[in-house]
């Protein structure tokens, strides 16, 4: 079994990220999957798509001890049938993570940093995040932008976010781990502030908000 880590968080949430180094064969051995469930799975012509969804079976078997019925709404976002944890899942080619809380709404986002980040820059962010970026460590500033603002897009499970304009990210300076501070702009022009966390491991960068 590949858990990479688990910890619960002082707010009461819990965090867990699952290393994929399995084989497709070797996770379906180890997970268990309700048979509708599976059949969408194998619906997916992408192998690594396949075992991203069959390892974030594997991570919620390994933290919930009763098994889970997982679904999605409309809007894509996850949800459990049978318990009324609130739950917020991502997923790169190698790791998949979820967070969960039992009354707050959740989100989380985890990015490869061997990717190239720069269309970011032009796809979502404002002009006065654009001034705030570094040339050093400018890709690491880019990926945290931008898993901080799936995060919080997936947490408001609204439709149509536009990026650059409704998700604020405050001004950070790149470090191992870190806190965020960001603005949610509704199209009625009502704001909501919250609060981030991020952390970059193995060249991947996780970011998370409770709330």
């Amino acid at each position: 079994m590949a858990l990479y880590f688990r910890k619960k968080l002082d707010n009461k949430a819990e965090i867990a990220v699952w290393q994929v180094t399995e084989t497709e064969e070797e996770l379906k051995s180890i997970t268990s999957v309700p048979t509708d469930e599976m059949e969408e799975i194998s619906l997916f012509r992408s192998e690594s798509q396949r075992k991203q969804k069959l390892a974030v079976r594997a991570l919620i078997n390994e933290v919930f001890e009763d098994k889970m019925y997982l679904n999605h709404h409309d809007n894509g976002q996850p949800y459990l049938e049978n318990c009324a944890t609130n739950i917020s899942i991502t997923h790169t080619e190698n790791y998949v993570a979820i967070i969960i809380h039992d009354e707050e709404e959740v989100g989380i986002d985890v990015e490869s940093l061997e990717r190239d980040f720069s269309v970011v820059e032009q796809k979502a962010l404002s002009e006065d995040e654009i001034d705030d970026l570094e040339k050093d460590k400018r890709n690491e500033q880019l990926a945290i932008y931008w898993c901080a603002k799936e995060a919080l897009f997936k947490r408001m499970a609204l439709n149509r976010v536009v990026y650059s304009e409704q998700i604020e990210v405050e001004k950070f300076h790149v470090r191992k781990e870190g806190e965020l501070e960001a603005t949610f702009i509704h199209k009625d022009e009502h704001e909501e502030d919250f609060e981030l966390e991020y952390m970059i491991f193995d060249r991947h960068v996780l970011v998370w908000l409770v709330g």
